[in-house]
């Protein structure tokens, strides 16, 4: 992979950890700032709650995510990175652009599933 493109993947990914770190901390915020008391009736507090559940479980798979993003940078620094950790053959640039921290090629990742969804059965 050309130094270039990996400049630009250790930028993408400092920026998805630093949202998603930043992101937690506003939703802390936003948790602390909301009293009971300032919900009128029942309605407005299971909206609230519900609204408060969906928008923790969103935080918590993006918190999942940091690990994943760190692995990816160790391996940039190693020079590692864009590497099939199964097949040990190159991830497509496309498949890093939506998913920069992917570890497994498309190939690799479409048969893991398939043996999940067989196993799963």
């Amino acid at each position: 992979m050309k130094k270039k493109d990996l400049e630009r993947f250790k930028e993408r990914l400092l920026e998805q950890k630093r949202q998603i770190i930043e992101g937690g901390k506003k939703l802390l915020a936003q948790e602390l700032n909301v009293s009971r008391d300032d919900l009128p009736d029942e309605i407005d507090l299971a909206t609230t709650d519900l609204s408060q559940s969906l928008m923790i479980r969103l935080k918590d798979r993006e918190r999942a995510v940091i690990p994943k993003i760190e692995k990816a940078l160790q391996k940039i620094e190693k020079g590692e990175y864009g590497v099939c950790e199964s097949c040990g053959e190159e991830i497509g640039v496309s498949r890093l652009e939506v998913r920069p921290f992917a570890v497994l090629c498309i190939k690799c990742k479409e048969e893991e599933e398939h043996n999940e969804k067989m196993f799963a059965s």
